[in-house]
């Protein structure tokens, strides 16, 4: 009986912390080896190609069965490296240390990183709300899709991350969007839409950081051309 009293008092805590603050880490673990066994269950999602990145640490709560948007950002390492803002591993460990989690991210020149799997629940969108769906404040992350592109706003809309004097040390060929990224950006919503079919490619489903979270964010901003990607009438 004491040497089973003694069993339990040692399993119960590790019971405990398993269920506790670890286990989401350890569902993480276990099911990144999953995947890493049959790499075909998070590869067939994307018909185009991709630079396959994923990251270190997934967020692993389900997306909605029912995906109905796809929300845009920019992203540059301008505050830390405004000479040299596009470093793309820079980039991604600022998603990393800031617990960020978008599905792609577009590069300058048009490559395409695919950083989560769509039946994932990424962390890009955060808080706010759209009018059309007032059940979604607060939960677009579980029913939508995030693409980060490599861009930077304009000096206003870069404000709340930096200084004037700061912004203006940026080359100004580094400001706004490149021809290749609203190439590359087409080729990824149509794959999207083709695969997703409640999402379509105009402007009710295909918005915004700006849109959603118009007191915290402004991007992807005024410099990007929507014309390029959706009708815009």
């Amino acid at each position: 009986m004491k040497r089973r009293l003694m069993l339990v008092l040692w399993v119960l805590p590790l019971v405990l912390l398993m269920a506790g603050g670890c286990s989401a880490e350890i569902e993480e673990q276990v099911v990144a080896s999953a995947e890493e066994k049959n790499p075909k269950q998070v590869q067939n999602e994307v018909r185009i190609p991709v630079i396959k990145d994923f990251m270190p640490r997934l967020n692993f709560v389900p997306s909605s069965d029912v995906k109905t948007h796809v929300v845009l950002h920019f992203s540059s390492n301008a505050v830390a490296n405004p000479e040299n803002p596009y470093v793309y591993e820079e980039i991604r460990q600022t998603f990393i240390d800031y617990e960020v989690s978008p599905h792609y991210m577009i590069d300058r020149n048009g490559e395409i990183y695919y950083l989560l799997p769509e039946s994932r629940a990424a962390r890009h969108a955060g808080k706010g709300d759209l009018l059309a769906f007032p059940e979604y404040k607060d939960h677009l992350n579980r029913y939508s899709i995030g693409i980060e592109l490599m861009a930077i706003g304009t000096q206003e809309e870069m404000a709340p991350m930096m200084s004037a004097q700061h912004y203006k040390s940026i080359p100004q060929e580094y400001i706004g969007y490149t021809e290749a990224q609203y190439d590359a950006l087409n080729r990824l919503l149509n794959d999207i839409t083709a695969r997703n079919k409640n999402i379509n490619k105009d402007r009710k489903h295909i918005i915004g950081h700006d849109e959603y979270s118009p007191e915290r964010k402004t991007d992807p901003g005024s410099l990007f051309d929507w014309s390029k990607i959706v009708s815009v009438n």
